[in-house]
């Protein structure tokens, strides 16, 4: 998928562990995990608000666009 997320990037340059920020954006440990491994085929805008909120970052630092597929 063109799409990464960069999840993973920010939680380890916010040193905010799987766990910590499954609590603080009320999503479950498998859920945070699919998009922090980049197997999400989609995400909620109420799910990037919350995780640009918690690690205090713009939703572009989260999201790239690639070509390759």
């Amino acid at each position: 998928m063109p799409i990464q997320v960069n999840l993973d990037r920010m939680m380890a340059e916010r040193k905010v562990s799987l766990t910590e920020l499954a609590g603080r954006v009320d999503l479950t440990l498998a859920n945070l995990s699919i998009l922090k491994t980049n197997k999400a085929r989609a995400m909620r805008f109420t799910t990037l608000e919350a995780l640009c909120r918690e690690l205090k970052c713009q939703p572009g630092d989260l999201l790239e666009y690639t070509d390759t597929p």
